[in-house]
């Protein structure tokens, strides 16, 4: 074994050793740590300044309760978290998500793909991300702000401008940063609006940002397409898992640019429209009245939903698994690759397991990694956060012009960057490597702290 090898190797032994039963934030890091050995070898000051063992740690995990009183008088009491992960290139960036699933592993796991995803964007942002074991699902809005006020009370502690910048997630959409950014004002007296991102264009976000996942990501599927000989967007048929905010408008996007969009899901089942999806609907459905997929098919006809199926099943050139995380397994890339699948790139955050990743390389898959491909939330964040300083506002021509740029150096970065350390094509290697080394850059020029 060589050295870098084995310094890599001990990194890994310490996450495990460290972080019993935290399966997910151990599947990142190992996902990183095993594309990192070429950097390591050109680079011995990366192991002199401990480079490994600093950026496997965050720099701070903070937990809290949440008591809440819900419609019927009853007291409810939540865990909230903020893991803020690495300030080396600025501020904590990083999203809140309310979830039953939301754990400190699931955090952690999130908060170290989210300090690689902000390198990548070429903007000054840190790394972190927050949450609670709180569902809105189902709740009344008078539920969902109280427990938004109470959450808000604690983390109001641990934010700032040019601290940490929370922005939505899973179960945050538009409403819940509404009371958490007025609940922040209350109890501040300020109007910081730069604390948080995600906000209505009303009161200081930014247009393009609930676009942004999604758009983001079809603009990098563009520029993968460039090394696909014989399949562009035009006339492409594309299956998208979820239909929340991400998987929304990636649909919509690929479709503005000539795709047919002709399935996907949510957590009971999938439809299946072979006249491309109605959005304007779907939108209706999932937004306004949020209500369940089923409903779709109810109301748009001449289309079918298949309770508890899996999306992957449907033939297609482009999946993109917008839903969640290790939702893609390898049966479901063998699965793709039989039906004529050419491209995946993930619009959630590490959807596809370490079998499937190998399987869509064994199958010769073109595959765009997370961290690269869905960092247009996070970059149009970085873009709000900009305009909130210089008190300005852009038009949506504008936003979405800088989103587009940013998302074309991406790919290239991470292009050019497997190209440079002999593994051409291989987008998560590139990734990894020019993220970590722009990291492992500032983290050596400030020292040890």
């Amino acid at each position: 074994m060589s050295d870098a090898d084995a310094v890599l190797h001990d990194a890994l032994d310490t996450v495990v050793q460290r972080n019993p039963g935290q399966v997910l934030y151990r599947q990142a890091v190992h996902e990183v740590l095993e594309s990192l050995a070429p950097v390591v070898r050109q680079h011995p000051e990366y192991v002199e300044g401990g480079i490994l063992k600093r950026i496997i740690e965050p720099e701070r995990v903070v937990s809290f309760r949440v008591p809440w009183v819900d419609d019927n008088g009853v007291v409810q009491v939540q865990r909230g978290f903020r893991v803020q992960f690495s300030s080396d290139l600025g501020p904590y960036k990083g999203g809140l998500r309310f979830h039953k699933s939301v754990t400190e592993d699931t955090l952690k796991f999130l908060g170290f793909e989210q300090v690689f995803k902000n390198a990548l964007t070429g903007l000054g942002l840190g790394g972190g991300k927050g949450g609670s074991d709180f569902d809105p699902h189902g709740k009344s809005n008078g539920e969902v702000m109280r427990f938004c006020q109470s959450f808000m009370a604690e983390l109001a502690h641990h934010i700032g401008a040019d601290l940490d910048v929370p922005a939505g997630d899973i179960g945050v959409g538009g409403r819940e940063i509404g009371y958490l950014y007025g609940q922040y004002r209350k109890i501040t007296g300020r109007n910081e609006a730069g604390v948080i991102t995600g906000k209505g264009v009303g009161y200081g976000g930014s247009w393009a940002r609930t676009e942004a996942t999604g758009y983001g990501l079809v603009y990098f599927v563009r520029e993968m397409l460039r090394d696909c000989p014989g399949l562009t967007l035009e006339g492409s048929r594309v299956v998208v898992s979820g239909s929340g905010n991400v998987a929304l408008y990636a649909a919509k996007k690929a479709s503005q640019l000539g795709a047919t969009v002709v399935a996907c899901s949510d957590s009971q089942g999938y439809v299946l429209d072979e006249d491309g999806l109605d959005l304007d609907l779907l939108s209706e459905i999932k937004d306004v009245r949020r209500e369940r997929l089923s409903a779709y098919a109810d109301e748009r006809g001449n289309c079918t939903y298949f309770p508890g199926k899996n999306v992957w099943e449907v033939e297609c050139d482009i999946a993109l698994p917008c839903a969640t995380q290790n939702e893609l397994d390898g049966n479901d890339a063998r699965t793709l690759a039989e039906n004529g699948c050419r491209l995946i790139a993930e619009g959630a955050n590490m959807p596809c397991t370490e079998e499937a990743i190998e399987v869509i390389h064994e199958k010769g898959i073109l595959f765009g990694p997370a961290k690269a491909a869905n960092a247009g939330g996070v970059a149009t964040s970085g873009l709000e956060m900009r305009q909130n300083a210089g008190r300005l506002q852009w038009d949506f021509e504008r936003v979405d012009s800088e989103l587009d740029r940013i998302m074309t150096n991406i790919h290239a970065t991470a292009a050019a960057t497997a190209d440079e350390y002999g593994v051409p094509g291989d987008l998560i290697a590139g990734a990894n490597i020019a993220a970590f080394r722009r990291v492992a850059d500032a983290m050596l020029a400030q020292g040890v702290i």
